[in-house]
């Protein structure tokens, strides 16, 4: 590839893979981690680690567990909140990563710009599923999960082979999370304040030890 190819090539890679941490971390991470183990996928120096068969092989595990809890109304929506210090903080990485051997600069910017990414496509993917946890049955909840899933394997794909369509693709889903989130906003601030209340009333509660000085005062 010349360099124009190649710096199209690696813009694809940097943004899909923050992209789709953000939606599916530990899809994207056995997909990424599988075909660079297999040959079929040349990633960066810096992401080799994900070929490692542990990482592989976790990424798997997660992404079964993820497979079914997604599935289940409620149980998803709360599985993202959890997952919105997982998702962000491994986009960025990815994104880091993915721009090869470079100054640390420019690996600071490409971690900045894709923490963004992934948490534009993870708060788009959490108040979406919330939306649709307003209705009492679970089919849509599975339609989008899959939905999801199949996204994720195509857009990688999609990069990792036709970077200019992914680009193309990838800038009309920014356009829409950014005419999206706002309207989804109330939802996401009510899921974040019930996390909030929720680790207050965790970290408020007495532990066992000082429950007993309390009874013996």
């Amino acid at each position: 590839m010349n360099g124009y190819e190649t710096l199209i090539a690696t813009l694809a890679l940097t943004m899909g893979s923050s992209w789709a941490s953000g939606i599916n971390l530990y899809a994207a991470l056995f997909i990424l981690g599988l075909g660079g183990a297999t040959g079929n996928i040349t990633l960066p120096n810096e992401l080799a680690m994900l070929e490692n068969p542990f990482v592989i092989g976790s990424a798997a595990v997660m992404y079964l567990i993820q497979f079914f809890a997604d599935k289940i109304p409620g149980v998803d929506s709360a599985w993202d909140a959890m997952h919105t210090f997982v998702r962000i903080p491994a986009g960025a990485m990815l994104a880091a990563g993915a721009v090869g051997d470079v100054s640390p600069a420019l690996e600071i910017a490409a971690g900045i710009l894709g923490g963004g990414v992934a948490a534009t496509s993870h708060a788009t993917k959490t108040g979406t599923r919330l939306m649709i946890n307003t209705s009492p049955e679970p089919v849509s909840n599975w339609t989008a999960s899959i939905s999801e899933d199949l996204m994720v394997i195509g857009g990688l794909w999609t990069a990792l082979h036709h970077s200019i369509l992914f680009i193309v693709l990838f800038l009309i889903f920014i356009g829409l999370s950014i005419w999206l989130l706002p309207k989804l906003w109330k939802l996401i601030k009510g899921l974040l304040m019930k996390m909030a209340r929720f680790l207050k009333m965790t970290s408020s509660q007495p532990s066992a030890s000082e429950g007993s000085r309390r009874e013996e005062k």
